[in-house]
């Protein structure tokens, strides 16, 4: 068995090139039932989004980091609902804010 620096055994590592580990939060990510295409909290305060993301375990649709309100990484941090995804249909990447990369 071979260890990494930090103790992690490198033959566990999922991704093919063998730079990052495999993100298991993916793989608990039902597929939830998502809120209306807004972000309700920048409507509150009178913001303008740039992107929409919508979290992959409730289905929360809010604001990305490049938008003013930061809203769906808020979101990460109330309830530690760690993958989103974007919520326009044809995007296929994910991002996990506990490894802060895309799954």
């Amino acid at each position: 068995m071979t260890l990494n620096i930090d103790g992690t055994e490198v033959g566990a590592r999922g991704c093919l090139n063998g730079q990052a580990p495999r993100c298991k939060h993916v793989d608990i990510s039902p597929a939830p039932e998502q809120a209306l295409p807004q972000c309700g909290a920048c409507l509150i305060l009178g913001l303008a989004w740039t992107r929409l993301l919508v979290c992959l375990t409730c289905g929360w649709v809010a604001c990305c980091d490049d938008s003013p309100g930061t809203h769906a990484r808020e979101h990460y941090r109330e309830t530690d609902h760690p993958v989103v995804t974007s919520l326009d249909a044809e995007t296929t990447w994910r991002w996990c804010y506990v490894h802060e990369r895309t799954v």
